[in-house]
């Protein structure tokens, strides 16, 4: 898989997880050509670590697309669609011979075919509480790091994750798909949370039960 153009966007547009829209939309065309470069391969073909990456960059991509399509005219992704219809359930991806949206890129091919949590902290939907778009493309031979190192970036971010009097904040992502972190968050969060964070966890846990509050999403453009 050859990811050359959108590694050359990511590195010109996405700065500390903020999306420059109006250098992409510069961009556009060049942002086109790696589409079609996605549209036209067989993720069949790629091994496993190689598709799930695969599915990341194209959901990623797509997304800026469908922003770039609105630009500059919103200031949220929510603002695309209508009364019977959002954003994710648009269809304007040609992938695998079919029209898909991003709805089936992330519910029906990387959540059940790769069943890991992780990939919740790589896709991104173009929002500030959205966790940060990486500028620089996944590749499957370096997925398991990249994955590891955006999830433990995200949840020791003291904006995304804190204590206080007992009650554990966190991201609402959380919520969203709670059965994919196996019904229990806060399993997920101390698996990778840093000694600091990770000692707070355990000297709460050991004064009493911790209880779970989720964070207000705030769903402005991530610029």
């Amino acid at each position: 898989m050859d990811n050359r153009l959108w590694a050359e966007l990511l590195k010109a547009h996405v700065q500390n997880g903020r999306v420059d829209y109006d250098g992409f939309k510069q961009d556009e065309a060049k942002l086109d050509q790696y589409l079609a470069i996605l549209s036209a391969t067989d993720p069949g073909t790629l091994s496993h670590h190689h598709q799930f990456a695969f599915y990341i960059n194209a959901y990623n991509a797509f997304t800026i697309k469908l922003i770039l399509t609105r630009y500059p005219g919103i200031n949220s992704i929510k603002e695309i669609g209508g009364f019977f219809s959002n954003p994710w359930s648009k269809k304007f991806i040609p992938l695998n011979g079919f029209k898909v949206n991003l709805d089936h890129i992330e519910h029906d091919i990387l959540r059940p075919r790769f069943k890991d949590p992780r990939m919740h902290f790589a896709i991104n939907c173009a929002a500030k509480s959205c966790p940060p778009l990486l500028n620089e493309p996944y590749e499957g031979d370096t997925l398991e790091s990249r994955l590891d190192d955006q999830t433990r970036r995200f949840i020791n971010h003291p904006g995304n994750t804190f204590l206080k009097n007992g009650t554990l904040f966190i991201s609402r992502i959380f919520k969203w798909f709670e059965a994919d972190f196996s019904d229990n968050p806060l399993n997920f969060i101390r698996r990778y949370a840093d000694d600091a964070l990770k000692q707070t966890l355990d000297n709460t846990a050991a004064t009493g039960e911790i209880s779970i509050q989720y964070l207000y999403y705030d769903w402005t453009l991530n610029r």
